[in-house]
């Protein structure tokens, strides 16, 4: 039987979103709720290709541990923490649970005002919802591939 706490601990599904004028996103109660087992209400955004990543900040450390120790070797992963460590902005829920995304961060993705909230299990995908559609097309023209990755895993 898996561990509730484990599961807990995990973002998933999808939802769509508004940002307000200011640039706030109203951050879903499961993901908030979340969040709470992570002890803590901040998240460390920074782009990620034509997305926006939030971590929890401990599994951002966790990410960064990695970086420095195993990721020293491999020149890719240099420009990885360059582009991803260098733009990492730690923010924090409000009492509303509402997330403000620094305007610099928003323009690096494109991120307009509808917005797409995605669990990717560890962290929170938030892309802009355009952007977020043409994505979804080419995962599902491309889902074979995609199950055959899946398979090797032993997961189907």
């Amino acid at each position: 039987m898996a561990d509730s706490k484990l599961i807990a601990s995990r973002f998933r599904s999808r939802s769509e979103h508004t940002l307000d004028p200011k640039g706030r996103l109203n951050v879903p109660s499961r993901f908030r709720e979340t969040l709470k087992h992570y002890g803590s209400g901040i998240l460390m955004i920074a782009p990620y290709g034509n997305h926006l990543r939030a971590w929890p900040a401990s599994e951002w450390q966790i990410v960064e541990d990695k970086l420095l120790t195993e990721g020293r070797t491999d020149p890719a992963l240099a420009q990885v923490r360059r582009y991803v460590v260098s733009a990492i902005t730690e923010c924090s829920l409000d009492k509303q649970g509402r997330l403000l995304i620094p305007l610099a961060l928003r323009t690096e993705v494109g991120i307009d005002k509808e917005v797409v909230l995605n669990g990717g299990l560890e962290w929170i995908e938030i892309w802009d919802k355009e952007i977020w559609l043409a994505e979804y097309v080419n995962i599902r023209e491309n889902f074979a591939q995609l199950n055959d990755s899946m398979a090797k895993l032993g997961i189907l």
